[in-house]
């Protein structure tokens, strides 16, 4: 019933400003408003930080361990969203990684095209790094998904020391939207729709191709990536873009795993604490990071 009622609540209240009848400006504020008021867990304490002269946000839940971090990409198709308004996941995801989780608020489109985007993501990195961090984990969600494996992309092909772990919550991975489902859950999705989803696109692309491997890291050569840990609804319009991922990375050798969860749609653990699904995704999310965090070391 709950989930019901939740689902119901995203299609009436989300999908229909997320559309490109309405502005980017007005999207950003209706989104980060609604988002802005949920809660992390119990016991979140956030500090606001500046890495590599972006704000940002560090989240913890408890003690964390020390020279330990995740790195955490919001979503908002590269167009909206903030630190702020992922405490809900950011701060459980810490928890059960037991390490502090930091969020840059990353340049947007369409004032701060591609590269803006991943440039600020590889320079967080690297702040973290000159920080005395040995081990860092990436983690992000929708647009953040795929800014996580482009940021990685990035860090092997510079030769920087890659990260632990990625960890991806619905990642939009295609921009040029071809996956099956794009077509297939146009309905069935009670969060995004595909002409929503292509206009955020050509904001961010800014007349790249939009099978750019940088943007859209499906088409990259995934070779020497770390371990992958990918969560995603059934109901959703890139749940191909998991799909597809999963089989183009275990062609190029990367351990990943994709789990489904059945009935449930794009981004479904920003209701962690309400919905006990969520709960439970971004428990095991972060249970994955912390075994690959303590097994791992930058050099």
């Amino acid at each position: 019933m709950l989930k019901s009622f939740l689902g119901g609540a995203v299609r009436v209240g989300i999908k229909p400003v997320l559309r490109p009848n309405f502005s980017v400006g007005f999207q950003r504020r209706w989104v980060n408003g609604l988002t802005s008021m949920l809660p992390g867990p119990r016991g979140t304490q956030v500090r606001r930080q500046t890495m590599a002269g972006l704000p940002a946000e560090c989240v913890s839940v408890g003690e964390p361990a020390a020279g330990h971090a995740i790195l955490y990409l919001h979503g908002g198709g590269y167009n909206i969203g903030s630190a702020r308004g992922y405490r809900v996941i950011t701060g459980r995801i810490a928890r059960a990684a037991q390490v502090s989780a930091h969020t840059p608020d990353y340049r947007l489109a369409p004032e701060h095209p591609h590269p803006a985007a991943l440039d600020d993501a590889v320079a967080a990195y690297r702040w973290l790094r000159e920080q005395g961090v040995r081990s860092i984990a990436l983690a992000g969600d929708s647009a953040g998904g795929g800014l996580v494996l482009a940021t990685a992309l990035a860090l092997r092909d510079a030769g920087d020391p890659m990260p632990a772990a990625l960890a991806l919550i619905s990642p939009w991975t295609d921009l040029a939207a071809q996956g099956e489902t794009m077509k297939t859950h146009a309905a069935r999705d009670p969060s995004q729709s595909p002409a929503g989803l292509a206009r955020w696109a050509r904001n961010y692309t800014n007349g790249l191709p939009l099978e750019h491997p940088l943007c859209s890291p499906l088409y990259a050569d995934l070779k020497g990536l770390p371990p992958i840990l990918v969560h995603v609804g059934s109901e959703e319009v890139v749940l191909s873009d998991s799909l597809r991922l999963r089989d183009r990375a275990v062609a190029a050798g990367v351990d990943i795993q994709v789990r489904e969860f059945e009935g449930l749609w794009h981004d479904f653990q920003l209701h962690a604490g309400m919905l006990a699904e969520a709960d439970e995704s971004l428990a095991e999310l972060g249970q994955f990071l912390r075994r690959h965090l303590n097994g791992h070391v930058l050099v």
